[in-house]
């Protein structure tokens, strides 16, 4: 292992971003997840800004637990930021972690708001 937890995440992730890039076409899809909150960005690369981000601190989500649920919930925020935004397809960086459970639920949240990966 590499040192802590943290490290060895830091490592995954360097490791798959070597391979996504998001374009003005195909912005990248970030997610970081902590213990308590789950954070989405949409990053056009090119130009170093973010298009739209959403996270469980905000509004209603905020007084939630961090759940499968709520990380649905993020998604589909996301997703319909990203339409408003003009934006159809991505590309998902998981950051590192598992594409399981929560990640998991909030690329299928975004799917389920239209997005395309």
């Amino acid at each position: 292992m590499r040192g802590s937890r943290t490290d060895a995440r830091r490592h995954r992730h360097f490791r798959v971003r070597k391979k996504v890039h998001g374009t003005a076409t195909r912005p990248r899809l970030a997610v970081f997840r902590s213990n308590r909150y789950i954070y989405a960005q949409i990053i056009d690369d090119d130009k170093g800004v973010t298009v739209a981000s959403a996270s469980s601190r905000e509004g209603k989500l905020a007084k939630k637990t961090l759940t499968v649920e709520t990380a649905t919930e993020v998604g589909k925020l996301i997703g319909s930021r990203a339409k408003d935004a003009g934006i159809d397809e991505i590309v998902f960086d998981r950051g590192g972690f598992a594409y399981h459970g929560r990640v998991k639920a909030l690329a299928d949240g975004a799917r389920s708001a239209g997005l395309e990966f």
